[in-house]
């Protein structure tokens, strides 16, 4: 079979997955009022043939839900219907992570509750707008300054939205530590100018992902964690420096003391060496994304790059997508302008090659 080690099964920290694809997270905006529902059970459970799937960025309390129509993960009726998707990948033998996604500073106050503030590190707003659904696209706002003494409050969040996601029947959590979301904006300097332990200096400013991180670990297991991180990425207003290698090598490092299951990496804007030296500080499973066809993704896993390879927008199009790389098939393309419209066009009509 060409491309083989793509289709060999892996054991992420003692979860057994059927192969090396795993479905990306990707906002879809299809969580009526924050809450999922039957139209994202057929659109997860459609694509249970992933080794893991890994949800889209889901906000573990109001302050996180930041764009318009996207689901959280923090009472009642979000884990309900969270466990309905779980429940319907499971049956169909898949494995599932929900991405915890807070937006911090990218977000707006017309997409939150009314309980919901714009947040950040710092109260400096990020050049750009926002798609807001009463109004349109409006200028990203400038955020209320988290204060070091609710930071603790802060990663209790993440920590009850974590558990949460145990009782919703997820298999393990991803923080989305990247992308220029709050955790991210706590890493970067440009939207970070705290001159507390949480600022300054890259171990201070590293210190915040850690921390809750660790306290994440050990509510559900740190088996059960992993972590999106996307060094020299520019995305949402970040601006690299001088440091940012030796930063995110030395939280590879602290993130394997932790212990958790994997790291996973945008590669795009990564000089190949730090992959390498991030994968040896970290010293166990990496996930590499960014993309990837059948072909270079089998290539990476053979060279050794990593262990784990995530795919998205061929996701959107291609349900089936394990099948037709299996198959050597054609891939549909998806269409961009359906990837954050409300309603089933453009996320659950893509059909399968075999129905």
């Amino acid at each position: 079979m060409k491309n083989e080690i793509l289709f060999s099964t892996y054991s992420l920290a003692g979860l057994m997955l059927k192969n090396r694809i795993i479905m990306a997270p990707m906002t879809r905006s299809r969580a009526i009022g924050n809450i999922p529902n039957e139209l994202m059970v057929k659109y997860y459970s459609d694509r249970a043939d992933a080794g893991l799937i890994i949800t889209e960025g889901t906000a573990p309390g109001p302050d996180g839900l930041g764009y318009a129509r996207i689901p959280g993960l923090f009472n009642k009726e979000q884990v309900a219907g969270w466990k309905k998707i779980t429940e319907a990948v499971h049956a169909k033998g898949g494995k599932i992570f929900v991405q915890l996604m807070h937006t911090g500073r990218i977000g707006h106050d017309n997409n939150l509750p009314e309980e919901g503030d714009v947040v950040g590190p710092s109260p400096i707003a990020a050049a750009g707008e926002m798609w807001t659904d009463e109004q349109g696209m409006q200028p990203l706002p400038a955020p209320k300054e988290i204060q070091e003494e609710e930071i603790q409050a802060l990663i209790a969040e993440f920590v009850e939205s974590a558990k949460a996601a145990m009782e919703a029947g997820f298999d393990g959590v991803e923080i989305h530590a990247a992308n220029g979301y709050l955790p991210m904006q706590f890493l970067n300097p440009k939207s970070n100018q705290r001159t507390d332990k949480y600022g300054g200096s890259y171990e201070n400013r590293n210190r915040f992902v850690l921390e809750m991180t660790e306290a994440m670990a050990a509510a559900i297991g740190k088996e059960k964690m992993g972590i999106r991180l996307s060094p020299f990425n520019k995305f949402n207003d970040m601006a690299p420096d001088e440091q940012e290698a030796a930063q995110y090598i030395s939280l590879a490092k602290g993130l394997k003391k932790i212990g958790i299951a994997y790291i996973h990496l945008l590669r795009f804007a990564m000089p190949p060496e730090l992959i390498t030296h991030m994968h040896e500080a970290f010293g166990t499973t990496i996930i590499l994304n960014g993309g990837y066809n059948a072909d270079s993704a089998a290539a990476d896993l053979e060279a050794g790059k990593a262990e784990l390879i995530s795919f998205g927008s061929s996701f959107i199009a291609n349900p089936d997508l394990v099948t037709r790389m299996k198959n050597t098939l054609e891939l549909a393309k998806p269409d961009p302008a359906t990837f954050y419209t409300p309603g089933e066009k453009g996320y659950t009509d893509y059909p399968s090659l075999v129905q």
